[in-house]
């Protein structure tokens, strides 16, 4: 393999050119191949609004049950490099109302973004690319804005051209100079498809505005057309004005990427009742687990206590195999573990036995 470089810039044998300035971590989409699916391990879902469905991507929707998610739906043929997509099926002919919106979003921590100086005079180009395969043709788009509700975007546009065929596409971004973006562990950008969004959230592609819109005026509206799906895998977002080659790390670094911001103790079943604590109880309302997170978390978490049959908030007796009554909650949470769990049954009585925990942890932006 033949690579050049000069000055800012490195190209490979096959053409792509990095202009980011550095080799390693260029790509600010975590899980862009879509490979890692705490969740849900590949099992099909109606998302809630604003629901994470597959690891770091978000289902924003000012409608409930207009869609079906679900790690390489239909079981199409990837493209060429890949082996796992996110897919999207309509399951209603909706007529999009001015306030309506609905996408797949992913924000990105502003620790990952620092370098790109948005909001100053040094503000850096980015380029987004992405495999994208739909049972519609036409102008598609999204956009990406601040994250804070401060209201500045950019959407852009590309086009479909051929139904259930996987099309590569680019799309180069100038750096912001206006706008507040976020700093240190809060949003540092959001990145948007849109899959059907009224004018409300719609604006001219290809300029920045003062304004909050997720897609361009006059996009393709998936939410339209019953039985309609959007496929997409290979997302990146680099700096510099050309897309270079997806950057595809190791499945193991990718997943903790994503348990930076969720893990759950029984991945890859979902279920959340199969865990290795178990901790001896002496007629208490408590008890210490000193359960350190697999991956610290970018902030203290959300933790939901489950035991036998992923029942939130009931762990399982292991004398008995009943569920503690009431709902247990853990304690003392920080950003590395939490060190107790409250019991939902207070014990009347002396008892020893050892209680089965899982959990998940949440620090989702």
């Amino acid at each position: 393999m033949s690579v050049s470089y000069g000055g800012d810039s490195i190209v490979f044998a096959d053409g792509s050119v990095n202009s980011s300035g550095f080799i390693g971590h260029r790509n600010r989409i975590i899980n862009g191949a879509m490979v890692v699916d705490q969740r849900n391990a590949g099992a099909s879902i109606t998302p809630a609004a604003n629901a994470y469905t597959i690891d770091r991507w978000r289902f924003p929707a000012s409608q409930a049950s207009k869609f079906t998610l679900q790690q390489n739906a239909g079981s199409v043929t990837p493209p060429a490099g890949f082996k796992n997509y996110l897919g999207l099926t309509s399951t209603s002919s909706y007529s999009l109302l001015v306030g309506d919106y609905f996408g797949i979003n992913q924000f990105v921590e502003a620790n990952n973004t620092a370098d790109l100086d948005w909001g100053t005079a040094n503000a850096k180009t980015v380029t987004l690319s992405f495999w994208v395969r739909s049972s519609l043709t036409g102008t598609f788009g999204g956009g990406i804005r601040t994250g804070d509700g401060s209201n500045y975007s950019y959407p852009f546009s590309y086009t479909i051209n051929s139904a259930n065929t996987w099309e590569y596409k680019t799309i180069t971004i100038p750096g912001p100079t206006a706008g507040t973006w976020g700093t240190g562990t809060s949003v540092g950008l959001d990145v948007w498809f849109s899959l059907g969004t009224g004018a409300t959230f719609s604006g001219t592609a290809g300029a920045w505005a003062a304004a909050n819109y997720v897609a361009p005026t006059g996009g393709t509206s998936v939410v339209g057309t019953n039985g309609a799906t959007f496929y997409i895998t290979g997302v990146q977002l680099e700096r510099g004005s050309t897309a270079s080659s997806f950057e595809y790390r190791s499945y193991g670094a990718e997943l903790a990427l994503c348990q930076r911001y969720y893990e759950t103790s029984s991945y890859p079943n979902a279920g959340h009742d199969i865990t290795s604590t178990q901790v001896s109880i002496l007629w208490a309302t408590s008890f210490a687990t000193g359960q350190k997170y697999l991956v610290a978390k970018r902030s203290a978490p959300t933790i939901t206590i489950y035991g036998r049959g992923g029942v939130a908030g009931s762990p399982t007796r292991t004398d008995n195999g009943a569920a503690i009554t009431g709902t247990s909650t853990a304690s003392n949470i920080g950003a590395t573990g939490f060190w107790s769990v409250g019991l939902g049954q207070v014990l009347t009585a002396y008892s020893t036995f050892a209680v089965e925990i899982g959990y998940t942890a949440s620090a989702e932006l």
